[in-house]
């Protein structure tokens, strides 16, 4: 059951103010949110009219109800005179703070994708679940039954706190890990949306009128005390993390808390404020960012630090202009100090400097572990988050025996990977010979780049994409694999992330290589980030053909591989090299060398043939 909501002074909380630095006029998108009566809008109405999809309004409230209204994108070659007509579908996301799940609730949501989606599920980087396909005639049914299952779809997308992240690593009797679940499960109550439009549309008896309020947070109240009618300017996203493992990616969020603790006790968080990593390509104004420190406040502040920044950002954020409304473009704008300045008013209370702590490690969580309680938990990579059956690999049949043979629990990695927890020595043999019978490789036998690879969903769902990104991001790690084992590094550990536009949904700007869609078939390479996640990248090489990326890349790893210092990183060695001694270098060796045009073109057709079909 959903932690209760903490009881929230409404005294300290500050009403909304109106943004005096923004131009007056809104933005279409806070029209509607101003006149849809806390979410609702024509939502009910528009639910039951019979057509495919939803007007312009209730498109932008309805991802606050965590469902975006989508269009398939791949392009069938239509008969004479046929016209082309978009096929409407909805993705549905579920919110899952710390994506701490039982098996009963996966198990659930593996039917739901089989019942009611397109028959896969996908793990996201946010450590939640989405579905794909789902028809409008069948979104009421399905977020009914997420509440059944004691979930909700509630701010799981949307202008509001969205999925609250915490290390998932199930150590058991562990005090600064259970607090550290225990705060972040507090904080994502406490900062849910309290409208009851929610209930009203999805959870209410199409027959009896009787209202269900399972876990979407709703108290009774029509007004929403700390976000008011408007919510915010833009999404917000929060994560927990310790300094020994950044898993998480903490400094990528607009709100992260850095726990600080000593012999095993938590005293305190480090908060660090001002991440993302979205942009628009056509707009120069906007940039990835990390959060820098903020503060150190102890454990019973952490909800009211929240609840402050929260506040400032609701105020002072941009409503005029979305492309710069992230809580990073407030900062900006307003300068850190006169932004710290105005926390520590809604604070109302001076705030403590930061401690001198950071991120120091980083873990996946891959793999067998001890649970420090006589147990075990297994870390299994799951490619690109997809939970999927097609030919010669089962992994979704797979899933289903494990949670329904051994009943573990589960937890979801901001890898889009999934632990199975509380399992027993016997557990091991077991699991291995289920996933080997189903075609799925146990995580031993994943290499290393594809294990700390990533990718976004991109074509055909996303509005958003330009190119592909999930569908061919394995066919690129295959033809890598055998070259990074000719250069002897297929024990280095780096990420790899890809998106299919520079919206960046993988989190490609902090990683070792980032590869960013840019137009269909060609992206933009980035390289100097760095698996601890507390660096930017830099842009290497722009509009590089999808079938050349094999190549380019192959020779960034042999100038790393000729020139690196000794227990140098990948992002490490680029960053301390510069991308021009990189680029000169790479250059030179691609035209050294002897590989003709014709070898691996073409792979790029050849990896649409969905391998992992969305």
């Amino acid at each position: 059951m959903p932690p209760e909501r903490p009881n929230i002074s409404l005294a300290r909380t500050k009403e909304p103010m109106p943004d005096e630095s923004a131009p007056a006029k809104p933005s279409a998108v806070e029209v509607f949110k101003t006149d849809s009566d806390y979410l609702k809008g024509d939502i009910p109405e528009e639910l039951n009219d019979g057509e495919a999809g939803f007007g312009k309004g209730s498109i932008q409230l309805l991802k606050n109800h965590g469902t975006y209204q989508q269009a398939d994108r791949d392009k069938k070659k239509l008969a004479p005179g046929e016209k082309r007509v978009k096929k409407i579908s909805f993705m549905i996301r579920t919110r899952i703070p710390g994506g701490k799940l039982t098996a009963s609730q996966m198990l659930a949501q593996i039917d739901l994708g089989d019942d009611l989606a397109n028959g896969s599920v996908r793990l996201t980087t946010r450590q939640g679940i989405q579905h794909h396909g789902v028809i409008k005639g069948d979104l009421k049914a399905y977020i009914q039954k997420i509440n059944d299952i004691q979930l909700t779809t509630l701010a799981a997308c949307g202008d509001v706190e969205r999925n609250v992240m915490c290390c998932p690593a199930p150590i058991r009797n562990n005090p600064v890990r259970d607090e550290m679940m225990e705060k972040a499960e507090e904080l994502a109550e406490a900062l849910a949306p309290r409208t009851t439009a929610y209930h009203e549309i999805w959870l209410t008896d199409d027959e009896t009128g009787e209202k269900t309020l399972a876990s979407g947070g709703a108290n009774g109240h029509e007004v929403e005390p700390i976000y008011g009618p408007t919510y915010l300017p833009r999404k917000f996203k929060t994560a927990f993390a310790l300094p020994e493992d950044n898993c998480v990616d903490v400094y990528a969020n607009d709100l992260g808390f850095l726990t600080i603790h000593e012999d095993g006790k938590i005293v305190g968080y480090n908060v660090l404020a001002g991440g993302g990593m979205g942009v628009t390509p056509s707009a120069a104004k906007t940039f990835p960012a990390l959060a820098k420190r903020l503060c150190f406040v102890p454990p019973e502040d952490v909800i009211d630090i929240a609840v402050a920044i929260v506040e400032v950002q609701r105020d002072y954020g941009n409503r005029s202009d979305r492309k710069v409304a992230r809580l990073k473009y407030t900062i900006h704008n307003m300068g850190f100090e006169a932004f710290r300045a105005k926390v520590e008013e809604y604070f109302g209370k001076p705030l403590t400097a930061a401690r001198d702590v950071d991120v120091h490690g980083f873990d996946d969580h891959i793999g067998w572990f001890e649970q420090g309680d006589g147990k075990f938990f297994y870390g299994l990579n799951i490619e690109n988050g997809r939970i999927i059956d097609r030919e010669g690999f089962q992994l979704k049949t797979a899933l289903r025996k494990i949670l329904t043979e051994m009943s573990p629990g589960v937890r979801i990695t901001a890898h889009q990977s999934m632990l199975f927890t509380d399992l027993v020595e016997s557990d091991r043999e077991r699991i291995a010979t289920i996933l080997h019978d189903h075609g799925v490789k146990i995580s031993e036998e994943i290499s290393t780049l594809r294990r700390w690879s990533m990718a976004c969903v991109a074509l055909p769902t996303c509005g958003l994409a330009v190119a592909e990104s999930e569908r061919v991001l394995p066919g690129l790690i295959d033809l890598l694999e055998p070259e990074v084992a000719k250069l002897g590094l297929e024990k280095d550990a780096f990420t790899l992330r890809m998106t299919g536009c520079p919206n960046a949904c993988a989190r490609p700007y902090n990683s070792d290589i980032g590869i960013v869609g840019r137009t269909l078939g060609k992206y933009t390479i980035f390289l100097g980030g760095r698996l601890l996640g507390d660096r930017l990248n830099e842009k290497y090489k722009d509009v590089i053909p999808f079938d050349d990326l094999p190549r380019e890349i192959t020779a960034v790893l042999a100038c790393y591989k000729a020139e690196r210092e000794q227990s140098e990183t990948l992002g490490d060695f680029c960053h301390r090299k510069g991308l021009d001694d990189v680029r000169g270098w790479t250059d030179q060796w691609l035209a050294d060398e002897s590989v003709t045009e014709s070898e691996g073109a073409g792979w790029y057709s050849l990896s649409m043939q969905a391998r992992h079909p969305t």
